[in-house]
């Protein structure tokens, strides 16, 4: 596979006889340069269900211009994307398609749409001749494929930031070009307009909750959220981007969390086994993403020793550890995200999201359903903090806070799937059991470190090797530790419940 590129640009609708505006009017553009035309020819492919292009992801095959090739773009952000490349092929590359598994679902890519376009080229440029962005005029002409394809033209005009180029340029470009009367389009991609003008559009995203929304909605909404970002960060772990890993274990504790939380909203005998899968799901990437977190953490730690107190091959011993305790970490999760299990999981919960099973309270104003449902979560954080200081220092408080901890979790991603509908009270209450949980995040992280260094120490004693440093190392643990502990009173002492607490007396 080629490299990746992250791709900053903005589409904006145009004419054969839209005229674009002297560029070098705007700052930093000192010259505009005529780059030629290029003719292309380009095959997307999708499943029958449209699933890329629901997602925003788009996989082709091009010919023509200077950059031939198969390209699978995913989304980052609204006008950003990452250009995944492989060479030119008569078929869909294994690793591209391996990268979209978690929206194909063992469905075929075939091809959907044909479009070949006419680029005129233009480079803006700096002072010194540096590529700034790249603004093409493209008249295209797509083709349904399949039976009854129909076909459509148009012209649009794009800017794209060259790399490294300040993102601020785009901005500026896009004041210019708005003056002159250049709107932006309003597809956000050429397959996006192909498909809704030449047949069959991909599914429509829901529209976020509005004004009369019910509880329902607003907790649909979230699930959908939650579930879109399983797949993005599926295909984000498959190459290999960074937290991504950490990011789907996220989106699948939220899912799990908000599915535990609004059973009042949803049927459990629907949600209860889903709620499980996930579970296991966050277990089984929980493994490998708590070895990459102790071993920045202990990696961190070493570089405040001073040299004169790293006694022994410590640097050394420190890599053989988590060599050993991460090998093969990658491929046990690919091999947990391709399982029939994992897809059976992402297939249950399109289904549930499809035909969700409402109870009587979905139907009701969110205000005192979704305050409901975060307070008796604050209580229950409220319980175990309670218990877990009564308890004298030592395994069962840690125990104990670790259990605190999970429950600020479930308060926070309650308060936060309220904030839509609430408003400040549930963003207060998202934001102090944020501050509750990195305490009581740093306090566990504490504990777990102890234990690997207690486990090098051993290893490097028994190996004949100083473990002064692992002692000094656990000994610093053990004062952060205690100074969380001590933090935490105050902490809680300044949760935020009173705006949702009067939510329940209107």
């Amino acid at each position: 596979m080629s490299d990746t590129k992250r791709e900053i640009e903005r589409k904006y609708e145009a004419t054969t006889d839209t005229r674009v505006p002297d560029l070098t009017r705007v700052r930093g553009v000192a010259r505009v340069a005529d780059a030629g035309t290029a003719d292309l020819d380009a095959v997307y492919y999708d499943t029958p269900g449209l699933r890329l292009a629901a997602h925003s992801v788009t996989l082709r095959r091009r010919t023509g211009g200077g950059d031939p090739g198969w390209h699978l773009k995913l989304p980052v952000s609204p006008g950003v994307r990452d250009e995944i490349g492989a060479p030119l092929a008569d078929d869909v590359p294994p690793d591209l398609a391996a990268l979209v598994r978690a929206h194909t679902r063992g469905d075929a890519l075939t091809p959907v749409v044909r479009l070949r376009s006419s680029r005129d080229v233009r480079h803006l440029l700096d002072d010194d001749g540096t590529l700034l962005a790249e603004l093409s005029t493209d008249t295209v002409r797509a083709e349904r494929l399949g039976p009854g394809g129909r076909t459509a033209r148009w012209t649009e005009i794009e800017v794209e930031l060259a790399e490294g180029a300040d993102p601020a340029l785009l901005d500026a470009v896009d004041k210019r070009l708005r003056k002159a009367g250049v709107h932006p389009a309003t597809s956000p991609s050429k397959l996006d307009r192909a498909l809704r003008e030449t047949g069959t559009p991909p599914p429509a995203p829901h529209p976020a909750p509005g004004p009369d929304a019910t509880a329902g909605d607003h907790v649909l909404a979230y699930l959908r959220a939650q579930a879109d970002a399983l797949a993005t960060h599926d295909a984000g772990l498959r190459h290999d981007q960074p937290e991504a890993l950490h990011d789907l274990r996220v989106a699948a504790r939220r899912l799990r969390s908000a599915l535990r939380t609004h059973r009042k909203v949803l049927d459990r005998a629907a949600i209860d086994p889903i709620a499980r899968e996930l579970r296991r799901l966050g277990r089984e990437l929980g493994l490998d993403r708590d070895q990459e977190v102790l071993d920045t953490r202990i990696d961190a730690a070493l570089h405040t020793v001073p040299r004169t107190l790293q006694l022994g091959p410590v640097r050394g011993r420190l890599t053989r550890w988590s060599a050993a305790r991460g090998a093969g970490a990658r491929g046990r999760v690919l091999q947990v995200l391709d399982s029939d299990r994992h897809l059976a999981l992402l297939d249950r919960l399109d289904a549930l999201l499809a035909d969700p099973p409402l109870r009587p309270a979905a139907a009701k104003a969110p205000e005192k359903v979704l305050a409901k449902a975060a307070l008796k979560d604050h209580a229950r954080v409220a319980a175990r903090l309670e218990r877990a200081l009564a308890l004298p220092p030592g395994p069962d408080r840690d125990t104990a806070l670790h259990a605190t901890r999970k429950a600020a979790k479930h308060a926070r991603y309650a308060a936060e799937l309220a904030a839509p509908a609430l408003g400040r009270p549930a963003r207060r209450l998202a934001k102090d059991m944020k501050r509750l949980q990195r305490l009581l995040g740093d306090h566990q992280d504490s504990v777990v470190t102890r234990r690997a260094l207690r486990e090098l120490a051993v290893q490097a004693n028994g190996a004949g090797e100083p473990s002064f440093t692992w002692g000094l190392l656990y000994a610093r643990e053990e004062a952060e530790a205690t100074a969380r502990e001590r933090e935490l009173p105050d902490a809680w002492a300044a949760v935020r419940t009173r705006g949702l607490a009067r939510a329940l007396e209107r």
